[in-house]
């Protein structure tokens, strides 16, 4: 059931500026693995209302949370049921209230997750729709098509699920209907006029409630070819994000995106879209951030990048350039909840990308998820910080079957189904599990933590100099505080030897040895921070260095 509440919360006053979101630092939580309040291992909205402290202090400018709606939990919240209600699980429509209202108060803004392209099967129009049957009006705000074969039991295309399988499954009266993700996510039809409308309202319920923007999920998915063509590739998971297909990235989607800008400029203090937009070139995820459509898009490129000196340059050229045109800024961003932490994706000396599983060397991968930040937050424009990237947090490789939640762990053919490791629950203090996650010593957490995890905890690293946590809170300081870092559109190229990128930015320099070998390199001015021990005259190995010139 829908709550509702009366008064919107007030949006930050102190620094509010024009375009805040062309520089600003985010911080992606996940709800149930930040702050649990009340000890059942889940965690909630009063936990992460509890820590925005915290994240003041980190220097975070916006605080996006992933989905805590009303939601049967099949996928994690992805698969909404009442888009105006929050989740038992996670608290009440006033708890939601409160942690907005103490967000602005503290001056950090707050992005709310929006899943558009799908629901739940439970949503109440999914249900009734079910019950009305073929033919029925309700039918027409999905996609629900006739199947193949002598008695419909084909499904109606080729195309497959992003988590295995057929992207159709059939009910019990013969239709199918599409659903791009699991079967308990049916696909929305936004060529009816009702989805149009629902998704007007449930923007505005949440900007009259204080939310400063959305994070819009899949936003590349909503709109399908007409007719629904088969795909006719034999793997099509390989060709997500290398290829515009039928069911992705199709160019109606911009007119729904035209018609949300034109929702939010109605508001005032700069609320903002962003798109997670999978697309095969920069170039196009452009197109979705062009200056009638939304503000921001995740630059999945970069993050899809190694640790390579010549391939990052590219990457960051390319990014750049396909900004440059359509007037956004470029962001930027090495870590999220659906893709292996940077910590361990570059901790094999090989330098093998995001879906990394191995071990590898673990002081390594920090070595150079350390260095990789330092790169990040030096390059102009917006920048994305997972919780736990800012204790050095690695995957949980070794999380035993019986515990797993990612709904394509349990289907065949679909993604690696290992996203839980990076969702376990994050410490705060102590030394044994939940780490201060919970209230209780001892006790429970969602998904289990290692031992290991003690000596990563905020309290332990909090105070050491050397720690991961106290150098993000330096950089992000020094990035706050530098005139030339933050917005921009240019990078001024240094001579530098192979496997190092340096740039200039005003009275800035950054230099990124991605090499594993000190390299000798002359320094620009007077040093600010380093990711790594430094000694004059050289880089450190899978090092970063900043200096003010």
């Amino acid at each position: 059931m829908t709550q509702h509440l009366a008064a919107p919360a007030a949006a930050p006053t102190t620094g509010t500026h024009t375009g805040w979101w062309r520089d600003a630092v985010i911080y992606q939580v996940y709800p149930r693995s930040f702050a649990d309040s009340n000890g059942d291992g889940m965690g909630d909205l009063e936990g992460v209302r509890s820590r925005l402290p915290y994240l003041k202090e980190l220097g975070v400018d916006a605080v996006w949370l992933s989905p805590f709606y009303a939601s049967p939990q099949a996928d994690a919240g992805y698969d909404v049921a009442d888009y105006r209600a929050i989740d038992p699980m996670f608290g009440t429509l006033h708890d939601a209230d409160a942690l907005i209202r103490e967000a602005h108060g503290l001056g950090l803004r707050i992005i709310v997750d929006l899943v558009p392209n799908h629901c739940s099967d439970q949503h109440d129009w999914f249900k009734q729709a079910l019950r009305e049957g073929p033919g029925s009006r309700l039918r027409e705000r999905f996609h629900f098509r006739a199947g193949k074969g002598e008695t419909g039991e084909l499904p109606p295309n080729d195309w497959e699920s992003i988590f295995g399988g057929p992207a159709w499954t059939r009910v019990e009266d013969g239709e199918w209907y599409l659903h791009l993700f699991a079967p308990e996510q049916p696909d929305f039809n936004w060529e009816h006029p009702a989805v149009q409308d629902e998704f007007r309202s449930i923007l505005r319920f949440w900007l009259d409630l204080g939310a400063d923007g959305f994070r819009v999920d899949v936003a590349h998915g909503l709109v399908k070819a007409p007719g629904l063509p088969d795909l006719g590739a034999r793997d099509q998971l390989k060709l997500l994000g290398n290829d515009v297909m039928p069911f992705f990235d199709q160019d109606g989607v911009h007119e729904i995106y035209r018609s949300w800008r034109r929702i939010l400029d109605e508001y005032e203090g700069d609320r903002v879209l962003v798109a997670e937009a999978w697309t095969p070139t920069v170039e196009r995820t452009a197109r979705y951030v062009r200056p009638d459509e939304m503000h921001q898009a995740f630059n999945f490129q970069y993050l899809g990048t190694h640790w390579d000196g010549a391939e990052l340059r590219e990457v960051i050229d390319t990014s750049l350039a396909a900004m440059r045109p359509v007037g956004a800024p470029t962001t930027w961003v090495l870590s999220n909840h659906d893709v292996t932490r940077h910590a361990t994706r570059f901790a094999n000396p090989a330098g093998l990308g995001t879906q990394l599983r191995e071990q590898g060397d673990r002081e390594l991968g920090l070595r150079r998820a350390r260095a990789a930040t330092m790169l990040m937050l030096a390059l102009p424009g917006s920048a994305y910080v997972y919780q736990g990237e800012e204790l050095g947090l690695p995957d949980v490789t070794d999380l035993p079957d019986e515990v797993r939640q990612d709904p394509s762990f349990f289907r065949a053919a679909g993604q690696d189904g290992f996203r839980d490791g990076c969702r376990v629950p994050i410490p705060w203090s102590g030394t044994e599990a939940p780490y201060g996650f919970g209230p209780v010593a001892g006790g429970p957490s969602w998904l289990p933590q290692p031992a290991s995890w003690a000596g990563l905890s905020v309290e332990a690293q909090s105070g050491d100099p050397d720690s991961t946590l106290e150098l993000y809170r330096s950089a992000l300081r020094l990035r706050r505080d530098h005139p030339d870092l933050g917005a921009g559109e240019e990078v001024e190229w240094l001579a530098a030897p192979e496997g190092v990128l340096a740039f200039r930015r005003g009275s800035f320099v950054c230099a990124a040895n991605t090499t594993g070998e000190p390299v000798p390199f002359t320094a620009p001015g007077t040093r600010l921070l380093a990711s790594a021990p430094v000694e004059d005259g050289v880089l450190p190995a899978d090092g970063t260095v900043w200096w003010a010139v």
